[in-house]
């Protein structure tokens, strides 16, 4: 059953007509919305009968073709069930680079449209004019990268194993190629090689006082330095299990994965890169703090934030992350968290927004396993990215070395003797003779 009734963020549409791309630039220029396609405006659910697939690809390539500057990153197209009929529900952000306009029209009030109430207007010219010369030029796929022998190779794979094919046009697709023909910030982003440092840091008390390790993720495409970040606090999240009195086994988590993870790819894909500051991911004693740089978006409030209106900084980083299954809807990440925390675990200031995860009862896991009453259990039942690859290097050479591993993976020698640990402790792998002399033996 639908409820939501038509406001200033909520559009409903017996069908798709040509009114689709105003409606689109409406949202885009006033804050985001929700378009539904299949749905009367007295919420009677009609459903859509035409070929869906086709429907969205051609939505998809009426925004995408017909709307300035480019939305791409901006909407998702999902495909929603009512009354066990099938509703379109295109979701739509509020964009940065204002006025939105249709293309065949020009930034006039012909082409410019907003969002008021539940119907859309027309922008006056003076309007236009004033977003027009505040508009943010400072888009990463505006600025030129500092290096131009830039490569692909990574983001190409990992696109082939989302089954995209890969062409000839597949860089400028992406937008990593400006007008002129160099490389863009964003693909200086995306490149196997770059020198943008993702480091984690892990402290040994609550404070960044005493540093115990401080690894480096970086200097490589942000997609596989993400991964390996998450990968990371996947490592370090233990599961405690203790048995009861009535033989039932109780389990707790140091934290919630899913939502650490959401709150690693929003630090990521949400900073503010063209001040050249990445995010901060610190481990303490009893939390996780993690920092993006460049505070909440121009013209966002704390609550409308915290309510999960998606205003992507990084538009382009955004749709390469969605491609890739490692974002999701718009707007979803920031509900996944709090699904799970209150909202006092964000903190803001002009230049950055942090968010702390506590440890679950953390002050009673000590005292727990310092009685020995509980007993760790690695939280990863699944093997990790840097776990895959290393299984695979072992299983191609079992005369490999740490040292071999460390360059292979360009990672530190603690990630890999924390994960070849991993590996023995879990059955995959066991030592035959020395670690000089020795070898692997992979036993699944």
């Amino acid at each position: 059953m639908f409820e939501k009734q038509e406001d200033s963020r909520t559009e409903l549409k017996e069908i798709l007509n040509d009114k689709l791309e105003k409606e689109v630039i409406g949202f885009l220029n006033s804050g985001g919305g929700d378009l539904y396609i299949g749905i009367k405006d007295n919420l009677k659910v009609i459903g859509i009968d035409d070929d869906i697939d086709k429907l969205q690809l051609e939505i998809k390539d009426r925004i995408k073709n017909k709307i300035l500057p480019t939305s791409l990153g901006l909407f998702d197209i999902i495909v929603e069930q009512y009354d066990g009929k099938n509703v379109l529900h295109i979701s739509i952000a509020g964009g940065i680079e204002t006025p939105y306009y249709l293309k065949s029209k020009g930034m006039t009030p012909e082409g410019c449209f907003i969002r008021v109430g539940n119907s859309i207007e027309k922008m006056s010219q003076d309007k236009i004019d004033s977003l027009f010369a505040s508009r943010t030029r400072n888009s990463i796929r505006n600025i030129v990268s500092p290096r131009q022998d830039l490569t692909f190779s990574e983001l190409k794979i990992y696109y082939e194993e989302m089954g995209y094919q890969i062409n000839e046009n597949f860089l400028k697709q992406l937008d990593l190629i400006m007008e002129d023909g160099k490389y863009n910030y964003l693909a200086y982003l995306l490149a196997d090689i770059n020198s943008i440092s993702i480091k984690v840091a892990t402290y040994s008390g609550i404070d960044a006082y005493d540093l115990v390790e401080n690894e480096e993720y970086g200097y490589c495409s942000l997609i596989k330095a993400t991964k390996r970040v998450i990968d990371k606090f996947e490592l370090v999240n233990k599961t405690f299990s203790k048995i009861t009195g009535d033989a039932e086994r109780k389990e707790l988590k140091m934290f919630d994965k899913t939502a650490v993870r959401e709150a690693i790819v929003n630090a990521i894909v949400h900073n503010s890169w063209q001040t050249e500051n990445p995010p901060k991911f610190e481990i303490f004693s009893d939390h996780i703090s993690i920092t993006s740089t460049g505070g909440l978006p121009h013209g966002v409030t704390k609550k409308e934030f915290l309510k999960g209106y998606s205003f992507p900084i990084n538009p382009e980083l955004m749709r390469v992350f969605k491609d890739l299954d490692l974002v999701e809807q718009l707007g979803t990440g920031i509900i996944r968290i709090l699904r799970t925390y209150n909202e006092d675990i964000y903190e803001f200031t002009p230049n950055f927004i942090r968010v702390n995860f506590k440890y679950n009862n953390y002050n009673n896991l000590l005292e727990s396993i310092s009685n020995n009453t509980l007993n760790s259990i690695d939280n990863n039942l699944r093997l990790n990215e840097t776990q895959t690859i290393i299984l695979k290097l072992i299983k191609e050479n079992k005369y490999i070395t740490q040292n071999e591993l460390i360059k292979e993976l360009n990672v530190s020698r603690t990630t890999i003797t924390e994960n070849l640990k991993f590996l023995k402790n879990k059955g995959y792998i066991s030592r035959c003779g020395s670690n000089k002399n020795g070898y692997w033996n992979v036993l699944k």
